[in-house]
């Protein structure tokens, strides 16, 4: 078996090429776009933290009613609120918000736009579907180098990593609510005289609307699950307590940090839930 080991494909190298051409001649670009995301992450960050943590609290749950109508579901959102202030955690929490919360509006702009795209072009998702399942199956942590060669360390490359990976989830489920449009309704549309821009806002997006949102919440659970590998390269959050407590061995903090992102993640999907 020599023979074999000794004519090795030089995937490592040409990827490390690859990454230097890269890191040559796009380093304008990364710079403009290390700024915009920076700019980005200080805005919502600046949102959450600015005013009183009560205040905050009291627009989520204002934000909960307005889309679940629900009084038990903005009870738990208070008191789960309230349980990560009685721990101390607020500020990492919002940091987390902020990454989870950047990686949305990042993703949901991109992904949305792509799956509409690639719904109307089955030749485009046929060629598409070998990248995004190579985004998702791709160990996270891989994301992690060339993120921090083109971004260095921060919240930037903590972001790019988890957008990386949560990319697929919106654009598979756009593409699933636009493409399964029942065929009656586009006929229907058609018959009536509308453009594709009219059938597209009028018809297929409204029809694939709880698809979208399920999108959106997906973006936000895979989001939040990246916190803590987003913490070893630098990202603020709830994620570096977890890692010091894996560093240190320390049970007590590993659970409480632990805890608190269950906590985020049950009141993010309770928020975002739609039922079909």
């Amino acid at each position: 078996m020599d023979w074999l080991t000794d004519n090795k494909i030089p995937v490592g190298k040409t990827a490390r090429a690859v990454f230097e051409w890269l890191q040559e001649i796009g380093e304008p670009f990364f710079d403009w776009l290390s700024w915009v995301l920076e700019a980005l992450i200080d805005g919502i960050l600046w949102v959450l933290q600015t005013p009183h943590p009560l205040i905050v609290v009291g627009v989520f749950v204002g934000i909960t009613w307005l889309l679940q109508r629900n009084w038990k579901v903005c009870l738990f959102v208070a008191l789960g609120f309230l349980f990560i202030l009685n721990q101390g955690y607020w500020e990492e929490t919002t940091e987390s918000l902020t990454l989870v919360l950047s990686a949305c509006l990042v993703c949901m702009a991109i992904g949305v736009p792509i799956g509409i795209a690639a719904a109307h072009r089955p030749k485009l998702y046929v060629g598409m579907r070998p990248v995004l399942d190579l985004m998702q199956t791709l160990p996270t942590f891989v994301y992690l180098i060339p993120a921090i060669v083109f971004f260095g360390i921060g919240m930037v490359p903590g972001l790019i990593a988890t957008v990386i990976f949560v990319l697929p989830a919106p654009i598979r489920l756009t593409h699933l609510g636009v493409s399964s449009t029942p065929t009656p309704l586009l006929e229907a549309a058609e018959a009536f005289g509308a453009t594709k821009s009219q059938t597209l806002w009028k018809v297929e997006l409204p029809y694939a609307l709880p698809q979208i949102m399920t999108g959106l919440n997906q973006t936000i659970m895979l989001s939040l699950s990246m916190v803590v590998i987003a913490a070893l390269v630098g990202a603020d959050g709830l994620g570096v307590p977890v890692v010091r407590a894996l560093n240190q061995v320390n049970t007590a903090l590993g659970f409480e940090s632990g805890f608190v992102i269950v906590v985020v993640a049950i009141i993010l999907d309770r928020v975002l839930r739609v039922e079909h």
